[in-house]
Formats: structure tokens, C-alpha cells, sequence
């Protein structure tokens, strides 16, 4: 059981929610994207993002349209986290009361980069966000196409996992 607990700690996936307590999810039925949506992605990691959420919200009862209830906006942005391991390598004399030393801190392993994707719905009447998510994720920079389109199947899934919000 503690193992479990532990794997599960050290997911590389987190989710945060975020949604108007005063918002009626059960008047969003049709959704569409903003037409000017910069993901921040590249064109197929987009396209296979946008092939994931189409899939995950239809399975919600929620049908594309071109007159929509909700407008989704999907934005992401790449960070590189701070190194925590290093070594500390050091030199040092001393004799008669008089010491001295050099020491430096040498980087063990590569940087940790991260990739955060923000889901944003917005009421297309009111013009008004009433649903976010905010993932972040591991990112492997030269991942297969199949690997990120898992990836990136697992992040949908994990977010549409908690819409609409339970009461």
C-alpha cells in the first residue's frame, strides 16, 4: 500500500483546478476553439492535443459547434526546473593558524524541463472564464510521436477527469 502511495506521490503529471462556484455547467453542451489559439506546441503535438480533448468531450456528451455554448483556449509554455544534485569538490591547507580553501559544486545529471499547459473554457456569451486547468508534465524534448501521443492523452484525460466539477 505505502508503494502505491509513493509511485503514485511521484506521478509526473499535476493538475490544478480552478472554476466559477456560480457558473451552471449544465448549460455548456457545444464548444469550439478560438480561431487565433497559439498553443504554444508544435503543429502535430497541437493537432493530437486537440484530437484527444475533441475525443474525451464528446464522450461527456459535449458536441463540437460552430455556435457555441463555451469557447476553449489552450495555451503552454516550457521551463527548465533548477538542478538540485550536485557535488561539492574542495581543496584546503592550513598550519600555524592560518587556513584556506577552494571548494566549487560540479551539476550531476541534466536539467529537469517541464512543460505547463493551461486549459482554459470561457463562456462565449458572457465572455467569462468559468473553467481552467493548469497541467504540469515531464517534457522530453525528443520524444516519439507515439510517446507524446500518449503523453499528451494522459494529460487530457487527467483534466477532463474533474470537468464539470462535482458539487
Amino acid at each position: 500500500m505505502f508503494l502505491c502511495l509513493l509511485f503514485a506521490s511521484c506521478s509526473g503529471l499535476r493538475v490544478d483546478y480552478d472554476y466559477d462556484t456560480n457558473a451552471d455547467f449544465s448549460n455548456y453542451r457545444t464548444y469550439n476553439y478560438y480561431s487565433d489559439m497559439q498553443t504554444g506546441l508544435s503543429d502535430l503535438d497541437t493537432k493530437r492535443l486537440l484530437r484527444a480533448l475533441d475525443s474525451v468531450l464528446l464522450s461527456k456528451g459535449i458536441q463540437s459547434s460552430e455556435e457555441p455554448d463555451f469557447l476553449i483556449n489552450i495555451e503552454s509554455r516550457e521551463f527548465q526546473l533548477p538542478q538540485n544534485n550536485s557535488v561539492g569538490i574542495g581543496v584546503g591547507s592550513g598550519g600555524r593558524n592560518v587556513s584556506g580553501g577552494v571548494s566549487i559544486g560540479v551539476p550531476l545529471g541534466s536539467p529537469n524541463r517541464e512543460r505547463e499547459i493551461i486549459f482554459d473554457f470561457i463562456d462565449s456569451q458572457k465572455d467569462a472564464l468559468f473553467w481552467q486547468a493548469v497541467t504540469t508534465s515531464n517534457y522530453r524534448e525528443n520524444a516519439s510521436p507515439g510517446t507524446r501521443e500518449k503523453i499528451l492523452n494522459e494529460i487530457v484525460g487527467k483534466v477532463m477527469k474533474k470537468y464539470p466539477p462535482g458539487k
